[in-house]
């Protein structure tokens, strides 16, 4: 007599550990790939975007990775974690659409490394505290300043430091993912985040012209409250 397998709850696959996960979605279990996936997306999706500088190319990028990663799940032994087998077919498919936009770059450089002119200064981190909109809003704003000037590092140094910084790989994992020595990891990633600095402060510099603003309708508008409260005849002071 043949007994059906009895189906898993879905809510029962994010408690499961990663090699079953693995087990199932080499069955074609849709619930254990999208399980998989919500893992993974973020760490895939960052690197893709340090290699891309664009949102919509990152997420192409992780779609053709996954897709290829599922189709071949055979080929994962196992001898690293799914994540990082997972991002070296996000960064061939990132280097890829790249060398199509630019064919000189790819993985070559960010072992060669580049020149940077000098660097030095540093900044005071910047919190928001409290679930409100106004706060909403400024983490938001802070986040797109903040993208932004990642995006300015030279490519070697940037996909190193969203490796080490944003995701929170260990020295290690970006080593073997990017095939560096530690020592150069930590190099990159002490100059990206001197580099960062500066642009930071470079960024917010200019608009320090434009606090507190106190010109145009407000300025009128002062002038005006002065005279009409100044005496008619200021001899008379």
């Amino acid at each position: 007599m043949h007994t059906q397998p009895i189906p898993i709850r879905s809510n029962a696959y994010a408690a499961m550990d990663e090699p079953a996960l693995i087990i199932l979605a080499r069955a074609r279990d849709n619930a254990a790939v999208r399980e998989l996936i919500r893992r993974c997306n973020q760490q895939l999706f960052r690197v893709a975007r340090g290699i891309l500088h664009n949102d919509a190319e990152a997420e192409d990028a992780v779609q053709a990775a996954y897709l290829a990663a599922f189709t071949k799940l055979e080929t994962f032994r196992g001898d690293a974690a799914f994540v990082t087998w997972l991002t070296r077919i996000v960064m061939n498919e990132a280097f890829g659409r790249l060398r199509r936009q630019r064919p000189v770059v790819d993985l070559a450089e960010y072992r060669e490394g580049v020149r940077t002119p000098q660097e030095e200064g540093s900044t005071a981190p910047m919190t928001v505290a409290n679930n409100n909109p106004e706060n909403e809003l400024a983490r938001s704003e802070i986040r797109n300043f903040l993208e932004k000037a990642i995006d300015a590092l030279p490519e070697p140094f940037r996909l190193i430091y969203i490796m080490r910084d944003v995701q929170e790989l260990t020295a290690r994992e970006v080593s073997d993912l990017l095939g560096v020595n530690i020592v150069t990891v930590k190099t990159r990633l002490f100059r990206a985040r001197r580099l960062l600095r500066l642009e930071l402060r470079r960024s917010v510099a200019e608009e320090f012209s434009a606090i507190f603003p106190f010109d145009g309708a407000r300025c009128v508008g002062m002038a005006d409250r002065v005279i009409h409260a100044l005496p008619s005849n200021l001899s008379q002071m």
